[in-house]
């Protein structure tokens, strides 16, 4: 593995009621995030290969670890999203490098299917700096009721020489969605928008 990895912490979050009404079936959503070495901290590097690598372990190993919180099949996984975080010596391309290139296809794998853009968010900040990792439907960006968000933070993280990245799955959207759009049941799944 060419990711040097400190530590893996895995966040459940599940929501029962809203507003005084139960929420049936409960919404689940989990993160898994990795921190790990910067290994171009505190320098400019303009071959950015070696995070577009890690990027493609950490999509498998991650969205295996936030399925398994879930406790479902991962073509049961409704939504998906990603971020990451610089510690101060990097740079916001660092967490790009991650994110982008390489990191959607072994998540995607893991879920059997994705046909939509992964949403994402990148930021620099010190230890216990808060991730918000953008959430949508995961075959069908047009589905309003999956417009949503988790926030995580790892209280130790990143150290000034580190990065941060996690990966969001959820079995469903927004509890009580009532804003309209496209719904679950029409979904086609073709083009990543409908």
């Amino acid at each position: 593995m060419k990711a040097q990895i400190r530590k893996i912490v895995t966040v459940v979050d599940e929501t029962l009621v809203e507003q005084g009404r139960e929420v049936s079936p409960a919404i689940r959503r989990a993160a898994a995030i990795a921190v790990i070495a910067n290994p171009f901290a505190g320098r400019y590097e303009q071959d950015l290969s070696e995070l577009i690598a890690v990027g493609e372990e950490l999509g498998g190993l991650l969205a295996e670890r936030a399925v398994a919180a879930l406790g479902i099949p991962g073509d049961k996984v409704e939504s998906y999203g990603k971020a990451a975080a610089v510690g101060e010596n990097g740079e916001l391309e660092h967490a790009a490098a991650i994110l982008h290139p390489k990191l959607g296809a072994p998540f995607r794998k893991v879920l059997g299917k994705g046909a939509a853009l992964i949403p994402s968010s990148k930021k620099r900040g010190g230890m216990g700096v808060v991730l918000d990792i953008p959430l949508g439907h995961k075959d069908a960006a047009f589905v309003r009721s999956h417009f949503d968000g988790m926030e995580v933070r790892v209280s130790d993280a990143p150290r000034a020489n580190e990065i941060v990245v996690a990966v969001a799955v959820t079995t469903g959207g927004r509890p009580l969605p009532r804003v309209g759009g496209l719904q679950v049941s029409e979904i086609k799944g073709e083009d990543g928008l409908r």
